[in-house]
């Protein structure tokens, strides 16, 4: 494994576009050690990168995920970062259990329409 990698070898890696990664360097999610034009990104980057990633998929805003790499970066215990993480997760799960909730509402409600259109298709 590289100590370092380029834009370039974070977006394969990542399966995102380099236009992705300086977005999320514009908002101080990563930080790449310049080298004139080129972008050198160390473990730490990669680290993050990884969490913003994860935090994405988890459904989170960038600025919760801000909000919690901070703490990783303040808290060499991690302590203060997986307790935050708990809250969030928690939030993110009710959140998506009440969508679920209204999901199945909608669903039920359209099979409900759509029977009764075919039960009017037979009786004509």
């Amino acid at each position: 494994m590289s100590d370092t990698w380029t834009i370039t070898e974070l977006a394969i890696e990542f399966k995102i576009t380099t236009r992705t990664i300086r977005f999320y360097e514009d908002k101080g999610l990563i930080t790449p050690e310049r080298m004139g034009q080129r972008r050198i990104y160390h473990p730490r980057d990669h680290i993050r990168l990884k969490l913003v990633m994860r935090g994405k998929r988890l459904g989170f805003s960038l600025e919760e995920i801000q909000e919690m790499i901070d703490l990783y970066d303040s808290d060499p215990t991690e302590q203060a970062q997986l307790n935050l993480f708990i809250v969030k997760l928690r939030e993110r799960r009710k959140l998506l259990e009440e969508q679920r909730k209204d999901i199945n509402s909608v669903i039920s409600e359209v099979r409900k329409r759509e029977l009764q259109c075919q039960e009017l298709l037979r009786k004509s």
